[in-house]
């Protein structure tokens, strides 16, 4: 019934597609925030040329730019794609 969910797999057999896949992750993250902050860059600089309050909008992308920049910094200690 169980088929081969029962066997036991030998130490670290999936450790290197996990670590692999997990640097892909980060990438799709380090993609979506860079996506936002282009957004909020834009909505910003709308938002200061036309003489609207826009410091919400700046603190945001500032936030933005420091999840990024941190994502960024971890991604650097996984392993590349292949």
């Amino acid at each position: 019934m169980m088929g081969d969910a029962s066997r036991s797999r030998a130490p670290g057999a999936g450790s290197t597609r996990r670590r692999v896949r997990s640097g892909e992750d980060f990438d799709i993250i380090i993609g979506f925030l860079g996506f936002w902050a282009l957004v909020l860059l834009v909505v910003t600089v709308w938002m200061e040329v036309t003489a609207q309050p826009a410091l919400g909008w700046a603190l945001g992308l500032l936030a933005t730019l420091l999840a990024l920049y941190g994502m960024i910094r971890l991604r650097r200690r996984l392993p590349d794609r292949r």
